[in-house]
């Protein structure tokens, strides 16, 4: 496979070199900034009102730790490797095989980025009076420019967005509380559309497996191992926890998940809009961002460009996103894990937790085993019964390796020590 080390500071087409490497407190800000995910308030806002408060905090202890351990896969590889999640794909999927999850993986996140400019602007306008389409073309040029700016102004941003949006959304839980009579009073609450526990632990995983599969986009800037599993396990447990908490309280109280909304209600109009600003302005550049280093995979043009490009995309058809991209994603909980699945197998199980360098590698053009793999994963989740994002995991991940070792493939997987 041939190095396409161009000169960047975001090293999209190459592995991320040691010196670039970044230590723990900046890798935890990043991550806490990625996993402080709106969606993941309302899948909350869901559980709440499906299931008592002891239920669902089970349902999210697990279903975190589903994500937890399927991310901190992904992020060793992308901690030892310094490839993002589509030049790690390059491996399993060949070269122009990678362009499948990439165009999957970049599709979505540009969907995302509209999504929640749009969520952006609608709560502000009525908060402010500003015409709803201003505020969507200033949000989309502002997240823009700072995804354009690359994993440094990501930094940034999370240093800043993190302790607000944790104080700040503490504050309105801790007043939600207060209203409905204490925490017992909260827990006492029963739901009245009660959901079984495998519905629920589809919510919560589906929610967010999209963003997990992701992970290594920004764990490869990990300077070790250690650091990019440690500080992707807390941002998960802790960070995506809290997001459905905050949703589930406010659902409770006030039936609303969206902790903006819950605090337009508690008459905090200007912590509202802070939190809600920098909860989505560190989630959109990080949809950004990781879209363009999967559409910088296929057309190998540089990142700041079509950062701009589907910044451009996302901000003009944001609207439309809004009211017709939530429909995919129970398309995206059944297309999006098993490449993960795939990726976890080949590394650890074929190569046996080791690559070739980026710049040796040779690998295929196409692999049509992990192609196949990523098929027979889409149609588990979506024929068998149970949970569906666990069903595409365990599917892909099995038929992966089985018919890697059927094939005679897993020779050329391995490196000589």
């Amino acid at each position: 496979m041939r190095l396409e080390n161009e000169p960047n500071s975001d090293y999209e087409l190459s592995a991320v070199p040691a010196q670039a490497g970044r230590g723990f407190w900046t890798m935890l800000a990043v991550m806490l900034g990625f996993t402080f995910f709106s969606a993941s308030m309302w899948a909350g806002g869901t559980l709440g009102q499906g299931l008592s408060l002891a239920r669902f905090a089970a349902v999210v202890l697990l279903g975190n730790l589903v994500l937890g351990l399927y991310a901190a896969f992904l992020a060793y590889i992308a901690s030892r490797t310094g490839l993002s999640t589509h030049l790690i794909s390059r491996y399993a999927f060949g070269v122009r095989g990678s362009w499948l999850p990439s165009a999957l993986l970049g599709g979505t996140q540009v969907g995302w980025f509209g999504v929640g400019v749009v969520m952006f602007a609608l709560p502000v306008q009525v908060a402010t009076g500003i015409n709803s389409y201003v505020l969507i073309v200033i949000g989309g040029a502002l997240m823009t420019a700072t995804a354009y700016l690359g994993f440094k102004a990501l930094a940034v941003l999370s240093f800043v967005a993190v302790p607000a949006i944790f104080v700040l959304g503490n504050l309105s839980v801790g007043l939600a509380v207060s209203k409905v009579g204490g925490f017992d009073a909260l827990a006492a609450i029963q739901p009245d559309s009660p959901i079984t526990l495998a519905v629920a632990l589809t919510t919560c995983i589906g929610s967010f497996i999209s963003g997990a599969t992701l992970t290594p986009d920004f764990v490869r800037f990990a300077r070790s191992p250690k650091i990019g599993v440690s500080t992707t396990l807390i941002a998960f447990f802790l960070g995506n926890s809290l997001m459905f908490t905050f949703g589930t309280v406010g659902a409770l109280v006030y039936g609303e998940s969206d902790i903006s909304q819950v605090m337009f209600a508690q008459g905090l109009i200007i912590a509202a809009v802070v939190v809600l600003g920098l909860n989505i302005w560190t989630t959109n550049d990080n949809a950004l961002y990781a879209s363009s280093l999967g559409f910088a995979n296929i057309t190998r043009a540089p990142k700041n460009l079509i950062v701009l490009v589907n910044g451009a995309i996302g901000t003009v058809l944001a609207m439309w996103l809004y009211n017709n991209f939530v429909g995919w994603l129970a398309f995206l909980s059944s297309a999006l894990p098993p490449i993960g699945a795939i990726l976890i197998a080949d590394f650890f199980v074929l190569a046996r937790g080791r690559y070739a360098a980026f710049e040796q590698a040779v690998v295929r053009d196409v692999n049509w085993t992990a192609i196949g793999a990523w098929g027979v994963g889409f149609a588990a989740a979506n024929l068998l019964p149970g949970i569906p994002p666990l069903n595409a995991i365990v599917s892909a991940f099995v038929v992966y390796i089985g018919a890697s070792f059927a094939l005679n493939q897993v020779g050329e997987r391995r490196v000589n020590a």
